[in-house]
């Protein structure tokens, strides 16, 4: 099942994606070399965006909900030190602006409730991964967030269930953590299996 980006939420963000609104720096960043960019977020993989970003492009903003960011303070530290990064806080993306491709959003101070036009080239949006697991609320027991819950046992609370990669609860989210759950899911499915062919 996995997990999907976490979207603005906002009218024609889906129609805009490849067009200024990406949700991937690592994989878009290079479409905007030489142009001005911001990123929507304050974890950890928002700074880490601004960062690849900033090398590429003439301007990074970040905007940050919060009055802080809550990724490492190393991060924050590093992109300060960036003549070329900067950061609005208490902010939230109102509004895409743009036709055929994003020229501008509509941020709203979260403080002051005014609203301002903001130009930029492109958007990078890294505000977290939503679950796809609303199939199975009714078969495994899911977190507050949708994860199915389960350890690195890949084991849940349902007899025969067993939950690898990104759709359980876990700390770290890469491919390589992934490919590891998938071994022992697929170890703890076969054990199973035997101690009921042994009942």
């Amino acid at each position: 099942a996995g997990s999907r980006d976490r979207q603005l939420g906002l009218p024609r963000e889906n129609e805009l994606i490849g067009n200024g609104v990406s949700y991937c720096a690592l994989c878009d960043g290079a479409f905007m070399k030489g142009k001005e960019v911001a990123v929507i977020g304050g974890g950890n993989t928002a700074l880490q965006d601004a960062v690849l970003l900033s090398d590429i492009c003439t301007k990074v903003t970040i905007i940050q909900n919060l009055g802080f960011c809550t990724g490492e303070q190393t991060l924050v530290d590093k992109l300060k030190a960036k003549k070329n990064v900067s950061f609005i806080f208490n902010t939230i993306v109102d509004e895409l602006v743009g036709e055929e491709e994003l020229t501008a959003l509509i941020l709203e101070n979260t403080e002051t409730n005014t609203r301002e036009r903001f130009n930029v080239n492109g958007i990078f949006v890294a505000i977290g991964q939503v679950p796809e697991n609303a199939p199975f609320k009714n078969v495994c027991k899911l977190s507050e967030q949708g994860y199915i819950e389960s350890d690195e046992t890949t084991y849940t609370e349902t007899d025969g269930i067993f939950a690898a990669g990104d759709c359980r609860t876990k700390n770290i989210r890469q491919v390589v953590t992934a490919t590891g759950d998938g071994a022992s899911a697929a170890l703890a499915a076969c054990r199973f299996v035997d101690n009921l062919a042994k009942e």
